[in-house]
């Protein structure tokens, strides 16, 4: 466990940024990355995962709404390969939907994981790549697993920006790096 501070510093691909640090219980910090607006970022880390990617066999991005929404969509244009973004709200136009249940650490709330009707067919018989821009507890990671097997397809590669917490619990995830967990 690391000292607390209030801010945590980060930098991808020559791109540096301080990284907030948000109180998620008493006593335990987490170092926060929203992407969302930051092109510079996104763009950078789109670029450095796309590396790490290169020589793993995928057909499709998948990520979860919607922090990583961003980097889903620049990696797409960074390999070439389509995207499948997994919302949190069903709207009545998404059909028969795909569901599955996860518990956000931001949030300590139960949310869904909803794949669109009009995504299956991207994703059955297809190998994913699962994309998010943290991989902190696993339960987001496990929700889009569920949909991805109930949907067909299988899964070639697990990535992130940064995983967090326990790093020996992650090392299958291609990441581009590891936050700590702070405590008083």
């Amino acid at each position: 466990m690391a000292e607390i501070k209030d801010t945590f510093p980060i930098e991808i691909g020559g791109v540096k940024r301080s990284l907030r640090l948000f109180e998620i219980k008493p006593g335990l910090k987490i170092a926060i990355i929203n992407i969302l607006g930051d092109t510079e970022l996104v763009t950078a880390c789109a670029r450095e995962l796309g590396k790490k990617l290169s020589g793993k066999q995928y057909d499709v991005i998948v990520t979860a709404e919607s922090k990583s929404i961003p980097l889903a969509h620049a990696l797409s244009v960074v390999t070439g390969k389509p995207y499948v973004i997994l919302r949190k709200d069903y709207k009545v136009y998404m059909g028969d939907a795909i569901q599955a249940e996860t518990l956000s650490i931001t949030t300590g709330k139960p949310q869904t994981l909803i794949l669109d009707e009009k995504d299956i067919p991207l994703l059955k018989g297809k190998k994913a790549a699962i994309v998010d821009d943290v991989i902190s507890t696993g339960s987001t990671l496990e929700g889009m697993r569920n949909i991805l097997k109930k949907a067909g397809a299988s899964i070639a590669v697990e990535a992130a920006i940064f995983t967090e917490g326990d790093p020996a619990q992650w090392d299958q995830i291609i990441a581009l790096g590891h936050l700590p967990v702070f405590t008083d």
